[in-house]
């Protein structure tokens, strides 16, 4: 989320070689005019200021208990943020005039420095008090810290995204932030800058998809979204399809537009067919077969949309609704006897595992469990057609729940959404605080053993994860749907 404009500040602190330079920071920023060492052989930042200047910063931190005070007006790092950001402010007012300070090529320039002007601003480690440099003409644009601006990013940006990803709501934010840093920020700041994500959420949404997937998962979660002026429960739906290469990435997330309890809910043709269309505008000519937990309105929109797709109803959620009504002592024995039906070699060894269980005592004492199955046969039966290297991944919809039980971890913390604008940003900022976590634990196996190894702690939850198994699978499906894949 950094912009290049601090770093710009930076190369020209980099070109100011007349300001200030007997000062022992200065000098340490410049490395005597050279230029700078590579960062993994950089002089380390004890050795730059030494014991002296450290022993003093040291001593000015301390409170009245002797304690230390490292963040916050007029502690240790807040002295430092200052002295770094009014060094990179005279280097920019350098810059901006054309001469350095004392340099005798300003004399009849037309323009000079005119002193200085106070001002607070809020960093990273709390409040800060600069002395703003100013030019005479009254043409100088501090970069850096910018005019009207109470604020220095320098990671506070980002620390504040963060903490919106982790499902922190903005007043949690304000409170942290205040009890942390001594830092006061406003409702709308922090709004603003969770919403500069925006851009990249649509960039994300409306990104170019691939033109075939062979299977597409589709499940939801459900959210609490402030809409015409009540709060709606909403399901927003996730998809993750697995593309030719066996690699698995998040399609989009949708939000149904009128709440659940409506005669016209989310779960609609009408709104499936939205969703349909906006895959098909973003690329996607073929769907093999789509995995889901028996959407309203799904089947129909999506066979108007890919008319050869299909779909296939996840087995674990239909051996969840039939388990639901049975007593707890009762559950293990009947799931068993479920296992019968849907580990069956062929879909008529499953019908007569199923007439099985109707006339057997447990289907007597539970019929409502073989109605579940009934219910939904032409959806379950399509993966007998395949070997057991297929049926396993169309087995269940494991891989978005995994998803999804993460997400819920996010969401559960937030009382109620302002729109759905924020649910979609904040579903999308987990998402990637999600796989960044799992990246860092891959890098840090990789190098602590030389090579990545694809457990549930270190392996990709969605971005990019391989499929096991999908070598195999391919050769099938491929079988089975000649010239559709390739």
């Amino acid at each position: 989320m950094s912009t290049t404009r601090g770093r710009t500040t930076l190369a020209a602190v980099g070109q100011d070689q007349h300001d200030d330079t007997s000062a022992p920071l200065g000098a340490a920023a410049h490395h005597g005019g050279k230029k700078s060492p590579r960062r993994d052989g950089e002089t380390p930042l004890r050795d730059l200021l030494g014991d002296h200047v450290l022993d003093l910063l040291l001593e000015r931190s301390r409170d009245g208990a002797g304690g230390l005070r490292l963040t916050g007006q007029g502690s240790m790092l807040g002295e430092l943020v200052k002295a770094v950001l009014e060094r990179a402010l005279e280097a920019e007012l350098s810059a901006h005039l054309g001469y350095g300070k004392h340099e005798v090529a300003g004399h009849g320039s037309g323009n000079s420095r005119n002193g200085r002007i106070g001002k607070t601003v809020q960093t990273g480690v709390g409040p800060v008090r600069l002395s703003v440099p100013r030019d005479r003409a009254g043409t100088f644009e501090p970069i850096l810290v910018p005019k009207r601006a109470g604020r220095v990013s320098g990671g506070l940006d980002d620390m504040i995204i963060s903490l919106y990803a982790h499902g922190m709501s903005v007043r949690d934010i304000q409170h942290h932030l205040r009890q942390i840093y001594e830092v006061e920020l406003s409702h709308e700041a922090i709004s603003n800058i969770t919403d500069a994500v925006l851009e990249e959420v649509r960039t994300w949404q409306a990104r170019p998809l691939e033109t075939v997937y062979p299977v597409v998962f589709l499940d939801a979660i459900v959210v609490k979204v402030r809409d015409n002026h009540s709060v709606q429960a909403k399901p927003a739906y996730l998809a993750v399809g697995i593309d030719a290469d066996g690699d698995k990435h998040v399609l989009g997330i949708w939000l149904a537009k009128t709440p659940l309890d409506t005669a016209t809910a989310g779960e609609s043709a009408r709104f499936w067919t939205s969703v349909m269309n906006d895959l098909k505008n973003r690329g996607v000519r073929d769907i093999l077969i789509a995995c889901t937990d028996g959407l309203n309105g799904f089947e129909d929109a999506i066979h108007h949309a890919f008319p050869h797709t299909i779909v296939q109803a996840c087995v674990v959620h239909l051996i969840r609704n039939a388990l639901r009504p049975v007593a707890r002592r009762d559950r293990a024995t009947l799931a068993a006897e479920l296992k019968k039906i849907y580990t069956a070699p062929s879909e008529q060894a499953a019908f007569d595992a199923l007439a099985d269980f109707t006339a057997s005592t447990w289907g007597q004492r539970y019929p409502q469990a073989a109605r579940v199955f009934e219910t939904a046969w032409d959806r379950f039966t399509p993966f007998f057609a395949f070997s057991p290297a297929v049926r396993k991944l169309l087995y269940t919809t494991n891989s978005i729940e995994s998803l999804n039980y993460q997400l819920r971890k996010v969401t559960k913390a937030r009382g109620h959404f302002p729109g759905d604008d924020a649910v979609v940003k904040l579903l999308w900022l987990a998402i990637i605080n999600i796989e960044d976590k799992r990246a860092r634990e891959r890098a840090i196996t990789k190098e602590k053993t030389g090579k990545i190894k694809n457990s549930p702690s270190t392996a990709r939850l969605i971005e990019g994860q391989r499929t096991i198994g999908w070598r195999e699978a391919l050769i099938e499906l491929d079988i089975a749907y000649p010239g559709r894949i390739r």
